[in-house]
């Protein structure tokens, strides 16, 4: 059975999005350095992307993701090249069809958790970003291997949390930590 990983980018207080549903301090992600660098091409990014298999969405993360990473040049964000090529499925029962660039990526129906459980037994390695509607019915059903957080240096005080209530504890073991610009942070923590 493979891996599902789930990314969360997240203020430094633990919130994925605000009050509204808003996700503006992910802007923080770009923030120059103090030598007026933004990495956009983050090595640490590029080696966690290249080991997946495939890429599963919830709804509106696909939708924010189908919006801009099609006509991403590979040249400017090298891991644009590696979401294009990877098999690419979203989960929902609302949408109709699932356009990406010139063609499409496969839309998945019925049980978010028993999509997820399907994929895990097909591929080595799935990744999860954002999605929280998803990635809280994940956690819950206890399918998620690893959590990689993207810490953003942003307080917002109240917002929606990335794990859903009523979780319970879930022990973490942390795998990695690196430094990046900006004051970001990455995490990598196995699910126990």
């Amino acid at each position: 059975m493979g891996r599902l990983i789930v990314e969360q980018v997240i203020t430094a207080d633990g919130y994925a999005a605000d009050s509204d549903g808003g996700i503006d301090f992910f802007e923080a992600l770009v923030r120059p350095d103090e030598h007026g660098v933004v990495d956009l091409n983050d090595a640490e990014q590029l080696e966690y992307v290249s080991q997946a298999e495939a890429i599963l969405f919830g709804a509106t993360t696909y939708r924010m993701f189908a919006d801009y990473w099609p006509g991403v040049d590979p040249a400017v964000e090298h891991v644009a090249e590696l979401i294009e090529r990877l098999p690419k499925f979203v989960v929902s029962n609302t949408l109709t069809q699932a356009p990406w660039g010139d063609g499409s990526i496969e839309l998945l129906r019925g049980d978010g958790v028993e999509q997820a459980a399907a994929l895990k037994e097909r591929f080595g390695a799935v990744i999860v970003w954002g999605s929280l509607v998803l990635t809280d019915a994940l956690f819950a059903a206890g399918l998620v291997d690893e959590l990689h957080l993207r810490v953003v240096p942003t307080l917002l005080g109240e917002g929606r949390s990335f794990t859903p209530a009523g979780l319970g504890e879930r022990p973490l073991e942390l795998d990695r930590v690196v430094p990046r610009p900006g004051g970001v942070v990455s995490l990598r923590y196995r699910v126990g």
